[in-house]
Order: structure tokens, then sequence, then C-alpha cells
């Protein structure tokens, strides 16, 4: 009988041992592929006890995967740094919904997904915003300070822009057709394809540097990407950004464009404590300043001041940026697909 009771210990023991394992593990599927983002990993690990092992892809293979993997998926937090690709994954059911007092007091309503009886579908950690980049010596500021004006026939044969079915355009196109209405929104458009220098190509820095060889003479570009070429101690981008100027659209109207990088909890996690535990470390002042200096996006949570130099060489210190929920934004991806199809963007 002694023998049974201390077997039936153990086994317990065991089981214990196990559980608490397990619950120092965090499965982490990333579309973040920046050097800087390894800090937050290694701090979260050393304040916890919890290890990180992580899978990186863009936006659109993380989603694929967690489809094709289902309920045997190991993820158990998702990253992506696109609005509209977090909507779609609460859409697809890929999310399962989060409760925590602590991300919805430090994340503002426009930064998250809409709130369900069970919880919070998916939390933005950081913005960048969607600016306009011209030549100074050839074009006027005054003709570049909203986007309305890329569709201007004043500006006709002076734009380039990476392709409109990239993600960082498909929202702010969502942002643009939530703001006029989707016939005007589709008019916009037309107007800018009509204005461009050349066929979309390449990334964001790639249009930058068009203008700085002449190539074109506005460009659109994310914040963080400008932000990097004005911390460089490269000559040629110390000359390029010496001779383009940075517009943040619409300050007299509804604001720049932003979008953010966010993250959700997995619907299959098996781990869902850790899940939580590291979203609410994302939102912390730690990991917000690492966001803002490490790879120069403006921080999302209440209360934390930016120090990062170019950040505020860009904006002044403060920037109008759009009210809209960036669910809104997400959900008019589909209708801003088609446009791009009818007016010729590629």
């Amino acid at each position: 009988m002694i023998k049974k009771i201390i077997g039936i210990g153990s086994a317990l023991l065991l089981a214990a041992a196990g559980v608490s394992a397990q619950e120092q593990v965090l499965n982490l599927y990333s579309a973040r592929h920046y050097s800087t983002d390894e800090a937050l990993y290694t701090n979260f690990t050393k304040a916890t006890g919890i290890k990180i092992n992580r899978v990186d892809a863009d936006d659109a293979g993380i989603l694929a995967r967690l489809k094709a993997e289902g309920t045997a998926s190991p993820a158990d937090v998702i990253l992506l740094v696109d609005a509209a690709r977090l909507y779609k994954g609460e859409v697809d059911g890929l999310f399962q919904p989060v409760k925590s007092k602590l991300l919805d007091d430090a994340i503002p309503a426009q930064f998250r997904a809409k709130p369900t009886a069970e919880g919070t579908p998916w939390f933005g950690f950081s913005t960048r915003a969607r600016v306009i980049v011209y030549d100074k010596l050839k074009v006027k500021r005054d003709d570049v300070d909203t986007y309305d004006e890329l569709a201007d026939p004043k500006n006709k044969g002076k734009i380039c822009i990476r392709s409109g079915s990239h993600p960082y355009n498909l929202s702010l196109f969502g942002a643009v057709t939530e703001h006029l209405g989707e016939q005007k929104a589709e008019a916009w458009l037309k107007g800018v394809v009509a204005n461009l220098a050349r066929d979309p190509v390449g990334g964001d820095v790639d249009q930058i540097k068009a203008v700085g060889a002449g190539e074109c003479q506005i460009a659109v570009s994310n914040t963080y990407y400008i932000a990097r070429l004005l911390r460089s101690n490269n000559p040629e981008e110390k000359a390029l950004m010496e001779r383009v100027g940075i517009v943040f659209p619409n300050q007299n109207s509804w604001g720049t464009h932003v979008n953010i990088a966010g993250g959700a909890v997995a619907k299959n996690a098996k781990n869902p404590a850790n899940a939580v535990k590291f979203l609410e470390y994302l939102a912390g002042a730690e990991a917000q300043n690492y966001f803002a200096n490490g790879n120069n996006e403006w921080p999302v949570a209440k209360g934390v001041k930016v120090s990062n130099p170019a950040l505020r060489a860009m904006s002044g210190g403060e920037f109008k940026s759009e009210t809209i929920p960036l669910a809104a934004v997400g959900a008019n991806q589909v209708k801003v697909q088609q446009m791009l199809d009818r007016v010729g963007f590629k």
C-alpha cells in the first residue's frame, strides 16, 4: 500500500514538472525581421524565465502556415506588421480573443481590434506613418502636403511608389477609402496611376533613392525607412536626405495615415497564459522604447515618450495622425484590391 502511494505521488510530481516545463515555453511566429528585436526576446526570457522559440516569415506566409497547421499548430503568439493582415487573421478565425486589463488600459482603441464579449483578437504595439518624400529642388512642399495631391495633374510624371498591392499601400488606400468613400477613392487611385514616373518597383527605400537619382520627384514611404537613412553614417545616404524633404500629409484635415505592427494569441495556442504575458510585456515601457529607438517606430502604449532624434527630426516632435480604427482599414482591403485592378495600378 505504501509503495502504491509513493508511486502515485511520484507520478503526480512528474506530471507537475511536465506542466511547469511547458509553461516556460513560448512559440512565436513573427513577421518582424528587425535585429533590434533580439533584445526584446532576451529581456522577456530574463524577466520571466520563459524561453522563446521563434519562426520567422512574412505576414502572408504566417497566416497561410497557421491555416495549414490547424489544431496541430504549435504557435502561441503571432506578430504581424500590418493592420490589414491582423484583421485578416481575425476574420479567418486564426486568433483567440484576449482579456487583459493591462492591454486594454495601455493600447488606445484605434490601434486594436474591436473587442467582443470574449475579449480582443489583436493589439497594435508600434506605429509607422506613411508619408511623402519630395525633391526640394524641384517640388514645392505645398504641392505635396496632402495625399489628395498625389492624384493632382500638377504632379503628372513625378511619382515613384512601390506596388499598389503591397500591404503598406493597401492599408494606405484602405484608409483613403474610409475617408473619401469608394467612388472618390477609385478616382483618386486612377489619378495616382496617371502621375507615376515609372511602373512600381522595389521597396520604400528604392523610391526615396529614385527621387535622389532624378528618376522621379515624389515618393511615398513608411517613416521607419526614412529614419534609418537619417541615422545613417553613409555619405551617399546623408547627401540623399539633405536633398529630399519629408511631409506628414493632411495635417489640416484628417491627419497622416499610420499603420501598426501588432500581435495576437494564436487560436490553438498551447501556452496561452505565456502568450498573454508576452503581449503585456510588449505594451510595457521597456519594450515600447525598443520599438522607438531600435526600429524607429512610434510607441503605441499611452504615456510612453519618444527620445529617438530621427523621429523627432522628421515630425518636429509631434504630428496629427488619422483616428479611424485600423480594423476599418482592414475591412476595406477586398474593395481596394478590386479598385486597383480596375484602374490598372500594378
